[in-house]
């Protein structure tokens, strides 16, 4: 995002290693096959991050045994190998990756800024590029009925950008011009503008979830929505849930 954030050392670190594994993408082409898609060169790149993750997380953590669990949930923030698949299953182990790291205090809450408009813009920005160039499939995806093919979370993180904003009512969102203005200032507006280039035909036909929620009146809604949205269709179904990695990190206490 274009706003001037201060940056911390530790979020620099992250950001260096997002460049890095971007950079393995321009080092590992797509390989020719009859397939259209799912291209297996993803799982070259995806061996490759097996084989450095300690090393790339122990940039950010001493300790050893730390160091492995938080490099299981960087592993797993990219994609499933064998099935070339992406989804929000994925999303949401970087997203535990990050939360590992604040546990830990290598990222504090003066970093909650940059966190989100620097290091998981960044993730996105990686994410679409893996999805993009090996031909990736959304992991069980609902179509056109669902959020997104592939994100959830950056449309809760750019709809709390805009609380407050008198300026955009929601239901400019879909509007083309809008998307175009605040791509580079917004999470939300920049997820609509990739799905926008990837899509075609009416914007209500191919999203029409995200076209739905252009209906409601207020920004404040919107997040409060897609919070409740997300607790219900991600981290409540046993789909997604399933492959939660849990350890001294990220604990699960039965009920």
């Amino acid at each position: 995002m274009t706003e001037d954030i201060p940056i911390s050392h530790n979020i620099e670190n992250l950001l260096n290693i997002l460049n890095k594994l971007s950079e393995w993408v321009d080092e590992i082409p797509p390989v020719q096959q009859p397939q259209r898609f799912g291209n297996t060169a993803f799982r070259t790149w995806m061996q490759k991050l097996r084989e450095n993750s300690n090393n790339l997380v122990s940039l950010l953590v001493e300790d050893e045994s730390r160091c492995q669990e938080l490099s299981m949930y960087l592993t797993e923030s990219f994609g499933n190998e064998t099935r070339i698949d992406y989804g929000t299953g994925h999303e949401m182990a970087f997203a535990f990756f990050l939360i590992g790291l604040l546990k830990l205090k290598v990222l504090t809450s003066q970093d909650f800024k940059s966190i989100v408009l620097r290091v998981f813009y960044e993730y996105l920005k990686l994410a679409r590029k893996l999805q993009v160039t090996y031909k990736m499939e959304p992991a069980g995806s609902h179509g056109v009925w669902s959020l997104d093919d592939f994100q959830f979370l950056p449309f809760i993180f750019g709809s709390a950008q805009m609380i407050g904003n008198q300026q955009i009512e929601p239901s400019n969102f879909v509007e083309e011009t809008f998307i175009e203005r605040f791509k580079d200032e917004n999470l939300f507006f920049n997820c609509l503008k990739f799905i926008i280039s990837i899509k075609r035909g009416p914007f209500a036909e191919h999203s029409n979830q995200l076209w739905n929620i252009s209906m409601v009146q207020s920004w404040n809604k919107i997040n409060s929505g897609l919070i409740k949205m997300y607790m219900a269709e991600v981290l409540e179904k046993f789909p997604v849930a399933q492959h939660i990695l849990f350890g001294d990190l990220i604990k699960i206490t039965p009920k």
